[in-house]
């Protein structure tokens, strides 16, 4: 048997209205999947603003943490928990996701333009550097579920996180797959592609998932064609291989990457890293 994705959800709160949506998401998520939740939120120097203005401690952070998880997780009987750190964004949520053992998390955004004013300049990297997928959430609630999940192919190979997290949540949400294949003109890159999507077919028809496959009509605006097809699809969740330079310091992300995760149709993006930005972290927690 299969060795199964563990325990935990990890949510970031600011305490905005799109935060507390990413609650409730990942209060459903962990409902269905099993897994608890931790929330928590990072004490930075704006917090720390906000703090002395309104006259309030760490205790009040806390307390509304958990009023978030009596809200939400509670009525769902998903067991949560929460913590408080200070500290930089970026570097608070990467440790906690460690030493928790977080296999997900779930951060909510407006859009670009709101995620680098809720999460400051190192929003994206928050998303690049995870060592566990990350759905991107914005307004749009959690409905039913995971029903349609549109799944891009692209000449970008690293895919087997991808198809065994797609093939995970398709299991407990009896979803249909819609793989988006990208349409190259190039010999070679079409020939990988194509072969790419085999290797991902095989994986799905073995565990006897549901999908349907298509391919992208024209080589141009591949990301725009996507998009039509998720809303065609009326998709719930799009799984992405974020094309990031592992070796870089900066950790730079396409702009049909941003274009995806901040999509119009706030349509849930799950963003998975590629494997060698998980190594060490695949490692500290044994699985994969």
């Amino acid at each position: 048997m299969q060795k199964e994705l563990n325990d935990l959800i990890l949510v970031p709160v600011d305490f905005s209205e799109i935060s507390e949506n990413a609650v409730a998401h990942a209060c459903h998520l962990a409902e269905n999947l099993g897994y608890s939740i931790h929330l928590t939120h990072v004490i930075n120097r704006d917090t720390k603003t906000m703090m002395r203005r309104t006259e309030q401690e760490k205790s009040d952070i806390l307390e509304k943490l958990d009023n978030l998880g009596e809200k939400y997780a509670t009525p769902l009987k998903v067991s949560y928990n929460f913590s408080s750190l200070e500290g930089s964004i970026f570097n608070e949520i990467e440790i906690t996701l460690l030493e928790k053992g977080a296999k997900l998390m779930v951060m909510g955004t407006h859009g670009k333009k709101g995620l680098q004013h809720l999460f400051g300049s190192y929003a994206l990297k928050v998303v690049t550097k995870s060592p566990v997928p990350v759905i991107v959430v914005q307004e749009r609630d959690f409905g039913q579920g995971y029903n349609n999940i549109v799944f891009p192919v692209n000449d970008f190979t690293e895919t087997r996180q991808q198809v065994q997290w797609a093939a995970h949540i398709a299991k407990r949400y009896d979803s249909k797959i819609h793989l988006f294949v990208q349409k190259e003109s190039d010999a070679g890159l079409e020939t990988k592609i194509s072969l790419v999507t085999r290797q991902i077919i095989e994986a799905f028809e073995a565990q006897e998932i549901d999908y349907t496959l298509f391919e992208s009509g024209k080589v141009a605006n591949y990301t725009d064609q996507l998009l039509e097809f998720a809303a065609e699809k009326r998709a719930d969740l799009i799984t992405l291989m974020t094309d990031s330079d592992a070796y870089s310091p900066d950790f730079p992300i396409s702009s049909w990457d941003e274009k995806l995760m901040f999509n119009p149709m706030q349509i849930p993006v799950m963003c998975i890293n590629p494997k060698e930005l998980n190594q060490v972290y695949y490692r500290y927690v044994g699985i994969l």
